[in-house]
């Protein structure tokens, strides 16, 4: 019963991290580029996001899976193969089935396999500790990521161009605020969502 207690507290303090205490764009500070580039609408952002939630997932796994057997010296040629042919399967994936979602997300899909992130993630943690908890420190880091490309999205396209989904929200009368469009739109988003998020955390860690 205690060594169950002890998993699944493990569990929550590996996805309480991913998701908050070290979320890889608010506290790390990785992944900038793309939150930058896709968010401007939020399909792009929630088709980025799961796609480098399961290369992560998925690369971290493999990694643990045969940590004991990579020479040091090849440890990341040997992480960004794996890491490569799961970024290959996300994209062969969205051209098939989500082809218009694809050509507007364009390099930044195959862009994933230079992603801090999910490089991260396998050095720091899936080298070093069993699959069972790698899964879930992958999963919390893509989630953490998706929340964060998510929420800036939603403010870009509302203020962009009235939309949420391609559905329109505004009324026809809202003038559409085109820098919101645009990286400088993006980036000024993202600062004061990583500002409010950090002055947040220091109230929450403070009580």
């Amino acid at each position: 019963m205690k060594l169950i207690r002890l998993q699944y507290t493990k569990w929550f303090n590996i996805l309480k991290d991913g998701l908050h205490r070290n979320n890889p764009i608010v506290v790390a500070v990785l992944g900038i580029c793309s939150s930058l580039a896709v968010t401007n609408r939020v399909e792009n952002a929630i088709a980025m996001g799961l796609g480098v939630t399961f290369v992560v997932m998925a690369s971290s796994a493999v990694v643990s899976m045969i940590r004991n057997f990579i020479p040091s010296k090849f440890r990341m040629v040997t992480y960004m193969v794996i890491i490569s042919a799961f970024v290959i399967a996300v994209q062969m994936f969205l051209e098939a089935y989500f082809f218009t979602i694809s050509k507007q997300l364009g390099a930044y899909v195959g862009l994933i396999i230079t992603n801090c992130i999910v490089m991260g993630r396998a050095e720091a943690f899936a080298a070093k500790n069993p699959v069972r908890y790698t899964l879930v420190d992958g999963f919390a880091s893509g989630m953490g990521y998706t929340f964060i490309l998510i929420t800036v999205s939603i403010v870009r396209e509302l203020l962009a161009s009235g939309t949420l989904l391609g559905t329109q929200i505004m009324p026809d009368s809202w003038p559409n605020w085109v820098v919101m469009s645009l990286a400088p739109g993006g980036f000024f988003v993202l600062g004061l969502l990583i500002w409010g998020i950090r002055e947040w955390s220091k109230l929450y860690d403070a009580d």
